[in-house]
């Protein structure tokens, strides 16, 4: 059975985790299935966000505590291939499509790694994060890689080492999410963003992306130099030109969509 549900609309694959019964536990299958589904993401144009998000009141409970103290715990659901976290983490990192969370429910340990890894996220008011690893013997190795990117030190090292639960206001306080919703408002919210999204022509928004991930790890005086070269290639695409005409023309451009659109 999958453990992960896809459905497309509007130039937005939307990816539900849906292992509600082991509270969508980063198992080998779902993580699996989850890269699976990035590859057609990205191998099919006319797909330019993915929206990731949840059945059950939580979005994610980190790995599977059964299948990592077991290895044959879930034999009949390997996968063909095994997928490790920092594989998931870095092809979300390194698509040049746009991925917003949609967290509809409680995070911790792992996936709080998988809530910061997207470029966008909105949890739901009511949801609580913790980075719980050291109550099991563990600790937060592979998601304190997407995790410090945002968090101020002093703040990962009070939530690192306490594994305490907070709720989604600190979360977004701390850097690893963007905002909160009540469950009234999160489909709208989620939507504003999935729009301005579509209103970016796709190159530019792949483009934009990796300034993200790029320029903090360079120099400045390599950050100019490289910056200097992807501006220059971007205003000379047809793309740019389309944008800067219909912008001038007081016109959508021609790659505008709508998620909302009927």
């Amino acid at each position: 059975m999958a453990l992960l549900n896809t459905s497309i609309a509007h130039g937005v694959m939307t990816l539900t985790l849906n292992d509600v019964e082991r509270r969508n536990a980063l198992s080998r299958q779902l993580m699996s299935e989850f890269v699976d589904a990035v590859d057609r993401a990205e191998s099919d144009p006319a797909i330019r966000v993915v929206l990731v998000t949840n059945e059950g009141g939580v979005f994610c409970a980190g790995a599977n505590l059964a299948e990592r103290s077991s290895p044959d715990a879930d034999a009949d659901a390997e996968p063909t291939r095994t997928v490790e976290l920092s594989e998931l983490f870095q092809r979300i990192r390194t698509s040049p499509l746009p991925f917003v969370g949609r967290i509809n429910g409680h995070c911790v340990a792992g996936g709080v790694g998988l809530g910061a890894a997207m470029d966008i996220s909105i949890a739901l008011d009511t949801a609580l994060f913790g980075f719980t690893e050291v109550r099991v013997g563990v600790a937060p190795a592979m998601i304190s890689v997407v995790c410090l990117a945002k968090m101020r030190l002093a703040d990962a090292s009070s939530a690192f080492l306490r594994g305490n639960r907070f709720p989604a206001a600190e979360a977004v306080r701390m850097g690893l999410i963007n905002q909160v919703a009540t469950s009234e408002t999160l489909d709208g919210e989620v939507t504003a963003v999935l729009n301005d999204l579509l209103a970016g022509e796709p190159a530019a928004i792949a483009a934009a992306k990796r300034l993200t991930t790029t320029v903090p790890t360079m120099s400045v005086d390599e950050a100019f130099a490289w910056t200097t070269a992807l501006s220059a290639s971007l205003f000379a695409s047809e793309a740019a030109r389309e944008g800067m005409t219909a912008f001038l023309e007081k016109r959508k451009a021609s790659w505008v969509q709508r998620f909302d659109d009927e």
